[in-house]
């Protein structure tokens, strides 16, 4: 796209002055505007007029498809040989989200480069692909891995790996690619410029792995490959088991299209999503949309009938992913602080919240399938979030349990 393109599309969209320093940039800061401006996609901005307006949700009821662990248990055997089994021909890939920066740590580096070792270097990555490798020990073959960067925190993450010559784990096998991004605006609309080269804009949200994941060609190649099924799973859970062999197969044995690790809720009041079902489909509801009498339901077994807390690890069948393609994801509109410039021209970062981001969630894309199965985790085995550097989900409470189940930092 060149200036006048550019700023024909501007002006006919109302943000021309997305342009207004553009005489004051060299050669590659223009190049990298124009760019940026040519892959704005201007029907995000109109859902602001909306941005008020509570997202509707249908009848919610309790999910009426999960294997407790009891059940896990007693069916070990038959899960696990399903599980191997796929996982031997090929057909599980594994998906990281790692898009995020390590900035609520105290770090301006991604967030998997964050290192809790005590006594030693022990990254947040390097605990993964640990807990991959113990799959890959197990099954005897290499497990194929996509790792999900954002335009801020490619460049580190591609390097960190290399540097660290991929924690043992086959190059052979990995593939990077960036989540798409989305603009950021102001209450009015108008898209903010973070520097007078770029637009302000941020990942859009982790709903948007899977368009990512098809623009950059990988959909076809795993096909290609016969990969049938993705474990979906997050950057922050240094506790995880993706590709679980169990998992896999409890999910096959049941003809699933989909499913989840949870955990049980340890209290009626804990602050975690959990799923359910919304007019018949396989849903999540968050803790504040809960009623007072859905908190404290129960089934005919004195279990919570919302028990089952979601922590974002998800196996999807890409068949079904597919299908659901062209049914347009929700794209939630947020209110956020936002770097931007002033109207000087000076960099700034609020201290309220001065706009709108917008984001696509992965619970829209579990809404979307025909079932999902939860499959119950144990809490103290598994779910290690890394949300804050002190205090509730932090890097001190996911060290204490690392080393309950053994590992060494």
């Amino acid at each position: 796209m060149n200036y006048n393109e550019a700023k024909e599309l501007l002006e006919k969209n109302n943000q021309s002055h997305l342009l207004e320093y553009f005489d004051e940039l060299n050669d590659d800061q223009k190049e990298h505007l124009l760019e940026q401006i040519s892959e704005i996609d201007f029907d995000l901005i109109k859902l602001i007029e909306n941005a008020d307006t509570p997202d509707e949700r249908g009848v919610i009821t309790p999910l009426d498809a999960e294997v407790s662990i009891k059940e896990i248990e007693e069916n070990a055997d038959k899960f696990r040989a399903k599980g191997v089994e796929a996982i031997k021909e090929g057909k599980v890939a594994a998906l990281l989200l790692a898009g995020g920066m390590g900035t609520r740590l105290g770090s301006d580096k991604p967030k998997g480069m964050y290192n809790i070792g005590e006594t030693k270097d022990v990254f947040i990555f390097e605990m993964l692909i640990r807990n991959l490798m113990d799959v890959v020990d197990e099954v005897g073959v290499w497990v194929p891995l996509y790792i999900m960067t954002s335009e801020k925190n490619d460049k580190d993450t591609r390097e960190f790996f290399e540097e660290k010559n991929y924690f043992g784990y086959n190059k052979d096998y990995v593939k990077f690619f960036k989540q798409e991004m989305a603009p950021a605006c102001d209450f009015d609309g108008k898209i903010y410029l973070e520097r007078k080269d770029r637009i302000s804009t941020s990942p859009n949200g982790n709903g948007g792995w899977f368009i990512s994941f098809n623009k950059a060609g990988l959909l076809e190649e795993a096909k290609a490959k016969g990969i049938e099924y993705i474990n979906l799973f997050a950057v922050d859970n240094v506790c995880q088991r993706m590709v679980d062999p169990l998992f896999v197969g409890a999910m096959l044995d049941g003809g699933y299209v989909s499913a989840s690790k949870v955990v049980s809720k340890a209290a009626p009041e804990e602050k975690v999503g959990v799923l359910c079902l919304e007019d018949g489909k396989p849903s999540i509801v968050e803790y504040y949309e809960l009623t007072e009498e859905m908190r404290y339901e129960t089934l005919p077994d004195g279990s919570l009938a919302y028990k089952d807390g979601v922590i974002l690890n998800y196996l999807f069948s890409i068949k079904a992913l597919e299908e659901n393609m062209h049914n347009n994801l929700s794209t939630h509109v947020v209110k956020k602080k936002i770097e931007c410039l002033d109207e000087n021209g000076n960099a700034k970062k609020p201290e309220t919240e001065n706009g709108y981001k917008f984001e696509t969630l992965v619970l829209d894309m579990i809404h979307d399938m025909d079932n999902c199965l939860a499959y119950e985790v144990v809490r103290e085995k598994e779910f290690a979030p890394i949300k804050n550097k002190t205090g509730v989900d932090s890097v001190d409470t996911a060290k204490e349990l690392l080393k309950k189940n053994g590992v060494e930092l």
